[in-house]
């Protein structure tokens, strides 16, 4: 069997292959493996197509697995560089529509001896079968046991709502441009400020983007900012603020706002994000468990470091890199940052936590346990159409609510007042 020096497109499967090794060896999340895997590969276009082959992968991991289990007679290990290129390459004829030559040469130039005869005898016999993909991804045992656990009617839908990446929201700086924005970008709007489109091309590239009009942000991250209401020139908190798609909202509600995060080069990026936007924020750069403020403040966001389960959709890798051990230390973390923000609110302020995880103990669990406010329950009239506070006043989402619109993040919030 002849083998391509180079064939075309290898190095966005070389870059997929990287990518898959840091998230499933060393559990490092695509977004920061990224950067360094994608500097040397290739295009945009390239760069793109590495990415898609590691999100389907991620996505349809258990399901892959399967299809290779059944055509070798022996179990390859889960760490085998045959058995993630064989992924790929499944992912790509099955999920990317890639053509099997291309599938056949750019994935068999990833392998070397035995395990690239390996490799075609199982592609080939897979395409033989007319191997094929269930309806909706299989959930990783430990992720469907905790998700069972506390959302036992939820589940099919939620895995459902997994097959594919999500549409893409934008948030707007002035909510009263609503109308026109849906129309300018071929979008429908679910509540003001809000409007959704289709992923296609560059977002950079789309109308209002450069004059800082609109920003990226799922329409469920959008909610706990919302329910600060608007600003009137009093003085606001984010903690933990960075890339400030929350930042952004309460500075256009008219909140003066002090936007923390510990991460400088994150912190860059809030800032950038601003200055395209023309808003203003006073970004100070402090670890939330060590800085204090001078003064109190009217209202505190805290969008708290967490296990962002809730957006599985978008980054399928949090279902493989996070267990229990990582959402029990959150869990503490998150309770640490509560009580620390309770004592900088002013009287009669309100405080909203929010993580964007399906965990209950760093959603539910929190809330329950933290009395040190009191509960300032969220109304319908302050949620898209369709979504409804728990009985408790609190937010609850999860990708398959509003399903039919295209769904949400896994959010969730509460509200107090002092």
């Amino acid at each position: 069997m002849s083998r391509s020096p180079d064939p075309s497109g290898l190095a966005a499967r070389q870059a997929a292959l990287r990518l898959l090794d840091a998230v499933l060896r060393r559990g490092e999340p695509v977004d920061q493996a990224a950067p360094n895997v994608l500097r040397n590969a290739g295009s945009g276009e390239d760069r793109a197509l590495a990415l898609a082959i590691t999100g389907e992968v991620l996505r349809w991991l258990a399901d892959l697995d399967a299809l290779i289990d059944s055509a070798t007679a022996q179990a390859l290990p889960d760490d085998a560089k045959v058995r993630t290129v064989l992924r790929m390459m499944l992912a790509q004829a099955l999920r990317l529509g890639t053509p099997p030559h291309a599938v056949l040469a750019t994935g068999l130039a990833l392998l070397t001896g035995g395990p690239r005869r390996l490799a075609h005898g199982v592609f080939s016999t897979s395409l033989k079968r007319e191997a094929a993909l269930p309806a909706a991804p299989t959930l990783p045992p430990a992720v469907a046991a905790r998700w069972e656990a506390a959302w036992p009617r939820r589940v099919p839908a939620i895995a459902a709502m997994l097959a594919d990446p999500p549409p893409l929201d934008i948030t707007l700086r002035d909510p009263s441009q609503t109308e026109r924005w849906a129309e300018a970008l071929g979008g429908r709007s679910l509540m003001a400020g809000h409007v959704r489109i289709a992923r296609s091309g560059s977002v950079q590239k789309m109308a209002g983007f450069e004059r800082g009009e609109w920003w990226v942000q799922d329409l469920a991250a959008s909610l706990p900012a919302r329910l600060l209401g608007p600003g009137e020139g009093r003085r606001a908190l984010d903690l933990c603020a960075a890339p400030g798609g929350k930042t952004m909202q309460l500075a256009a509600a008219g909140w003066q706002v002090t936007a923390l995060d510990k991460s400088s080069r994150r912190a860059e990026r809030l800032r950038d994000n601003l200055s395209r936007s023309n808003l203003s924020a006073q970004v100070v750069i402090a670890d939330a468990l060590e800085w204090a403020p001078d003064d109190r403040f009217d209202a505190i966001l805290i969008d708290a470091p967490c296990s962002a389960t809730g957006t599985c959709r978008r980054h399928p890798d949090v279902l493989h890199r996070i267990g229990s051990r990582q959402i029990e230390e959150l869990a503490a973390l998150q309770a640490t940052l509560l009580d620390r923000a309770a004592g900088w609110l002013a009287a009669g302020g309100r405080l909203v936590y929010a993580v964007c995880s399906l965990e209950p103990a760093e959603g539910e669990d929190r809330a329950r346990a933290f009395t040190q406010l009191a509960p300032d329950p969220a109304l319908a009239g302050e949620l898209p159409e369709g979504i409804v506070p728990t009985p408790e006043g609190w937010l609850r989402t999860d990708p398959a609510m509003l399903g039919e619109a295209g769904g949400l993040d896994g959010f969730f919030a509460a509200r107090w007042r002092a």
